[in-house]
């Protein structure tokens, strides 16, 4: 009896936990392959297209981390179809690395159309990137 009841306290803390997580719809991750090194420190800006008016709308701006990762863009607790921008601000990384570059920011724009996890990466080098849907 007494393992059944801690069982079940251990599923109801269980709930209880992951009930009070934030799940995220959306990740990405700068890796720079001229180093072969994530990019950390790297602004990224979200925007959502508004289809009807065709304007572009920030929804989000983040740093990425250490690993050159920003895991927490578009919460699931809410409906986050439509089309994004995520604004890659790469020019102070190679400013601040004493890098000539060529692009000063990069775009993605891309389409969510359902519930799934997007993670849009990039492989950035001074003259070039490269984009793809992960996972």
């Amino acid at each position: 009896m007494r393992n059944l009841v801690l069982a079940l306290l251990f599923v109801l803390a269980a709930n209880v936990a992951s009930a009070q997580t934030t799940t995220y719809q959306l990740s990405s991750h700068i890796l720079d392959v001229a180093t072969g090194m994530p990019a950390k420190g790297v602004p990224v800006k979200l925007e959502k297209l508004d289809e009807k008016t065709q304007v572009w709308k920030q929804v989000d701006e983040k740093i990425t981390d250490e690993n050159g990762r920003i895991k927490e863009f578009l919460s699931t607790k809410n409906s986050n179809k439509g089309i994004y921008r995520l604004r890659f601000l790469v020019a102070d990384y190679f400013k601040n690395k004493k890098t000539e570059s060529f692009y000063p920011f990069i775009e993605v724009v891309f389409q969510i159309k359902d519930n799934d996890h997007y993670h849009v990466p990039i492989t950035l080098s001074p003259y070039g990137y490269a984009t793809y849907r992960g996972n």
